[in-house]
C-alpha cells in the first residue's frame, strides 16, 4: 500500500464500507473505522492514521468535538470533514479548529482518493468558491461580541505577508500568488510558510478563515 494511512468516522456503516473500498483501491491503506465520535477520538489514538475522514454529524459525540480532541492529541494528524452540504456550520468551525478541509458525501471515487492523497502531503483541501462562501457566511457571527478588525497577531506580518495572507483567503494557489505579485514561486511559498509559522496557521484552510475573521477580507468584498 502506498500513500496515507486513514481512519473513516461515519455513523452509516454503508458509507464506511463504500469509501474503504473506494480507497483501498486505489493504494490507500484504510487502518480502521468508527460509528461515532467517541470511537473515532479512541480508534485515532491507538491507530495513529495520518488522514481522518470524519462525519460532520454523529451520535454520541458530534464530529466537531472528535476533531477538536484528534487534533489536540495529535497535531499531525489531518481530518476532512463529510458532510452533506457544503455551507454547513458544524464545518466551518472544524476548519476553525484546524481540519484541513470538508468533502461532500457525494463526492466522486477519484476525488475522494486524491483528497486524501492531497491531505496526507500535509496541503489543505479547498475548493475556493465554496470554502470562501461558507467561510463568509459564518465568520461574521461565529463569535457572539467579537468585535470585527485586525488580529493582533497580524502586526507580526510585514505588508507583504499581509498582501500574500489576503490572497491565500481568496483562495489563490501559489502558482495565482506568484503571477498575481510578479515573484517566482520559490518565493511565495517562503512566504506562505512564514505566514503560517508566524500565525501558528496549520495550513490554507485555516488562512481562509483568519482572513476573513480579522477583517483582512470583508464578506462579500470583490477580488
Amino acid at each position: 500500500m502506498t500513500g496515507p494511512r486513514v481512519l473513516i468516522a461515519d455513523d452509516q456503516a454503508l458509507i464506511r464500507g463504500g469509501f474503504r473500498l473506494i480507497l483501498t483501491t486505489r493504494g490507500i491503506e484504510v487502518v480502521g473505522e468508527a460509528a461515532d465520535g467517541a470511537e473515532a477520538v479512541a480508534a485515532a489514538r491507538d491507530l495513529r492514521p495520518d488522514v481522518v475522514l470524519l462525519d460532520v454529524r454523529m451520535p454520541n459525540m458530534d464530529g466537531l468535538e472528535a476533531a477538536r480532541r484528534i487534533l489536540a492529541r495529535d497535531p499531525a494528524c489531518r481530518v476532512i470533514m463529510l458532510t452533506t452540504f457544503d455551507l454547513d456550520r458544524y464545518v466551518y468551525a472544524a476548519l476553525s479548529l484546524g481540519a484541513s478541509g470538508f468533502l461532500l458525501k457525494d463526492v466522486t471515487p477519484e476525488h475522494l482518493a486524491a483528497a486524501v492523497r492531497l491531505v496526507g502531503t500535509g496541503d489543505a483541501l479547498l475548493a475556493p468558491s465554496i470554502t470562501r462562501r461558507l467561510v463568509e457566511r459564518f465568520a461574521a457571527d461565529d463569535q457572539p461580541g467579537r468585535t470585527r478588525g485586525v488580529h493582533r497577531d497580524l502586526a507580526a506580518l510585514t505588508p507583504r505577508e499581509r498582501e500574500v495572507l489576503t490572497l491565500v483567503g481568496r483562495g489563490l494557489s501559489n502558482a495565482e500568488l506568484a503571477s498575481t505579485l510578479t515573484l517566482s514561486e520559490a518565493t511565495v511559498k517562503t512566504h506562505v510558510a512564514r505566514i503560517f509559522a508566524k500565525l501558528a496557521l496549520r495550513d490554507r484552510a485555516q488562512a481562509v478563515v483568519l482572513a476573513y475573521e480579522t477583517g483582512l477580507i470583508l464578506p462579500g468584498s470583490r477580488d
